[in-house]
């Protein structure tokens, strides 16, 4: 299968759909903390409407992230644009890590939440900056893109190619 030249319509909204949800909980998670606190001191957690919402955009994340590696499979992505070899493992190996913890970031909430698993509860919560630093790599490399390279590289992410 020779690669596309750009994003589909549904890879390219399903990236910014799960963009935002990611920003949603990393500004807006607090709640939920604050619930797990509760449990563990053994008292009945609030389950305020933050609390729902951080588990319902967690299963979204999830649900989303497989639909997005199942696209990624069946129709594949665009070549990355030229760089050195160090730039092209970075890019590799910084959506790897999205990925992964698009995938294991809402398992290990869901584990911690439903399952009462503890350590799920602490990976979890190491989570949380690691997602800060590739987000905000990840941004920072579509901008050298954009505005140091002028490559178009974010018209990828904007409108479909093909």
């Amino acid at each position: 299968m020779s690669a596309p030249k750009g994003y589909s319509f549904t890879q390219i909204r399903l990236h910014w759909v799960v963009a935002v949800l990611i920003v949603f909980q990393l500004i807006f998670g607090e709640d939920m903390g604050a619930a797990w606190e509760a449990v563990e001191e053994g008292a009945v957690p609030q389950m305020g409407t933050m609390v729902w919402a951080h588990i319902l955009a967690g299963v979204a994340v999830l649900l989303l992230a497989v639909w997005r590696l199942g696209l990624r499979a069946s129709r594949g992505v665009p070549e990355a644009p030229a760089g050195s070899a160090m730039m092209r493992r970075a890019a590799d190996w910084g959506h790897i890590g999205l990925y992964a913890l698009m995938v294991l970031a809402p398992i290990s909430g869901l584990a911690a939440w439903y399952g009462g698993v503890e350590v799920a509860a602490e990976v979890h919560t190491l989570f949380k900056p690691l997602l800060i630093l590739l987000v905000a790599g990840h941004v920072v490399a579509a901008l050298y893109h954009q505005f140091v390279l002028k490559d178009g590289l974010l018209l990828r992410m904007k409108r479909p190619l093909d």
